[in-house]
C-alpha cells in the first residue's frame, strides 16, 4: 500500500464541530457582542468627560474662578461634547488657594437584556491651577 493514498475509513474518522459546539460558540460571542455595543458607550461618555475635565488645566483665571463658575464651565464643555445621560451635580469643586480640586463620582446603569443590568462606576480626582 503506498504512504499517498486515503485510507478508506479516515473519512468517517475526520470530525468537525458539533452542533452543540457551534450553538455555545455562537451564544459565547453574542454575549460578548451584546456586552460591547451595550457598554461601549458608556466608556466612550467617561473618556469625554474626562478630556473636558484635564482639558480646564491652564484656562485663564481658573484659580480665581469661584466653583460655580468651573462648574458651569464643566457643564458647557460637556454640552458641546454632546455627553449625555450626565448629571452635573456629581461634579463637586472645591477650591484650595489658587487650587482648584475637581472630583466626578457617578454611576451608569443599563440594561443588558430582559431584568438583567449592568452597573459601571467612575470615579476620578483632578487638582488644577489656571494660568
Amino acid at each position: 500500500m503506498n504512504n499517498n493514498t486515503p485510507v478508506r475509513g479516515s473519512l468517517r474518522s475526520q470530525r468537525g464541530a458539533s452542533t452543540l459546539t457551534i450553538l455555545v460558540m455562537v451564544l459565547f460571542f453574542g454575549s460578548l457582542l451584546t456586552l460591547a455595543i451595550k457598554l461601549g458607550p458608556i466608556y466612550l461618555d467617561d473618556i469625554t468627560i474626562q478630556e473636558a475635565l484635564e482639558g480646564l488645566e491652564g484656562t485663564e483665571n481658573l484659580g480665581n474662578m469661584t466653583p460655580g463658575d468651573v462648574r458651569s464651565l464643566i457643564n458647557k464643555r460637556l454640552s458641546v461634547n454632546n455627553v449625555r445621560g450626565f448629571d452635573a451635580k456629581n461634579i463637586t469643586v472645591t477650591k484650595d488657594g489658587d487650587k482648584v480640586l475637581i472630583a466626578v463620582d457617578y454611576e451608569v446603569r443599563t440594561d443588558i437584556f430582559s431584568n438583567v443590568d449592568a452597573v459601571v462606576h467612575f470615579q476620578h480626582n483632578y487638582e488644577m491651577a489656571g494660568r
